[in-house]
């Protein structure tokens, strides 16, 4: 399908975008095409891993010791420099 893409500048939690990059670069896809897809599966209420790409995010997510899950969503505040 043929789409539109543009530019954004949304920010992010450091570490979660480290995991998200290993992600995307373990799939072989570009971190855009990731995004894309997680957000498309949660529109639809569906998963978007299956258990063993599930494995290698916790994996990736105890390299850059990203302690964040589905309950601090919402809930993150920066902290000030």
């Amino acid at each position: 399908m043929k789409i539109d893409r543009i530019q954004t500048g949304m920010r992010i939690e450091k570490r979660l975008v480290k995991v998200l990059k290993a992600l995307a670069e373990y799939l072989d896809i570009t971190l855009g095409d990731l995004i894309e897809g997680i957000v498309l599966h949660a529109f639809e209420g569906k998963a978007p891993f299956s258990k063993e790409t599930q494995a290698k995010i916790a994996e990736i997510k105890k390299i850059y010791e990203l302690n964040l899950d589905a309950s601090h969503s919402h809930k993150l505040v920066e902290k000030e420099n």
